[in-house]
């Protein structure tokens, strides 16, 4: 990969070593011109799919050293070429996989909006089972964790796509993913009780005892599995990394508004004792989410009591109705203003 060294020194202005980068250039140029030598044969010997091939093979390996530019320019050549529907879609699941190894996130949404018209085309099953896997990747990359479970679920059964990441990764996305996103009943009935998530979840260190601490209402395990799963699983992964905190902010709110729907009322060492906390890290815990209405909830503090003020479902959505209604008329007043102006 002597493509990618050189741009991880320039990046990272570290000493480069040049004996190491010689020899990795000369194993390259060996490779490549292997390649050449089978273009020029089949050119001359065989037909236009063999060529196809060969050059589809040069591509694969600029891919593959990290050399982006010439793998794009190589797969570029190729598409304009007339190749099959199935060669095609291939070429841009391959340039969705270099869009995620160099974290751009726009060359990813572009190609796999390309994917979609090529596979209603014509594309086979296992090409749609495999886009589903790569859309799902892309959305739990920018942070859309309720489409990107859809997708993984959707696939649990019929995976393929091992040349991204191996099945107990996908499986460890899918429930990291699932348990921020899903309701609790869909949470039991698409994750706890899923055959390939059982299958394999014990080989996953801490995500077992993640998922069924939260189900079980044991929040003082779910708090420590949740500092496991930050240090051993989301720290280690390139699309969640750049989410921890979000992440890990949004299950604790999740896990302090699942106590809290069980209660009308609960004192603040109760609440801390379940969580296995103190009673000032749960004070200013739930001050925080309950000022920002992340909480239906009010502290007494005087009284060491926490209690639970849920809306109503119909009052909720008539106080949301007046205040789009509010925000129309003004824009509406804002509007008539300008044209009379």
């Amino acid at each position: 990969m002597s493509p990618f060294y050189e741009l991880l020194t320039d990046e990272f202005q570290v000493p480069l070593n040049q004996e190491l980068l010689e020899k990795m250039k000369k194993a390259n140029q060996e490779q490549l011109q292997k390649f050449d030598d089978k273009v020029s044969d089949a050119e001359l010997n065989q037909g236009e799919t063999e060529v196809n091939d060969a050059l589809l093979g040069k591509a694969d390996y600029y891919a593959m050293i990290g050399d982006r530019e010439n793998a794009l320019k190589a797969y570029d050549g190729l598409l304009q070429k007339s190749i099959t529907l199935g060669t095609r879609i291939d070429i841009v699941f391959a340039l969705v996989r270099i869009g995620f190894f160099f974290d751009d996130n726009v060359m990813v949404r572009t190609n796999i909006d390309k994917l979609k018209e090529l596979i209603e085309q014509g594309g086979d099953w296992d090409r749609r089972n495999r886009l589903k896997a790569y859309e799902g990747v892309y959305l739990m990359s920018i942070r859309d964790f309720k489409g990107a479970a859809s997708q993984f679920i959707d696939t649990l059964s019929t995976f393929t796509s091992t040349e991204m990441m191996s099945y107990q990764d996908f499986v460890k996305y899918a429930v990291l993913t699932s348990i921020i996103s899903m309701q609790r009943v869909d949470i039991k009935k698409k994750v706890l009780d899923a055959p390939e998530i059982l299958e394999v979840i014990s080989d996953i260190p801490y995500l077992e005892d993640y998922m069924t601490s939260l189900y079980n209402c044991n929040y003082a395990q779910f708090f420590r599995a949740l500092a496991k799963i930050e240090q051993t699983h989301l720290r280690t992964s390139r699309y969640f990394y750049p989410h921890i905190r979000y992440y890990v902010r949004e299950m604790r709110i999740v896990a302090y508004a699942q106590l809290l729907e069980s209660y009308r009322s609960l004192t603040i060492t109760s609440m801390a004792h379940a969580f296995g906390v103190t009673e000032d890290y749960i004070d200013k815990e739930l001050y925080k989410f309950v000022a920002a209405g992340r909480l239906n909830c009010v502290i007494d503090k005087v009284n060491g009591i926490i209690e639970t003020n849920r809306p109503d479902a119909k009052n909720a959505q008539y106080q949301t109705v007046i205040k789009q209604g509010d925000l129309l008329l003004n824009r509406v007043q804002k509007l008539s203003r300008v044209i009379d102006v």
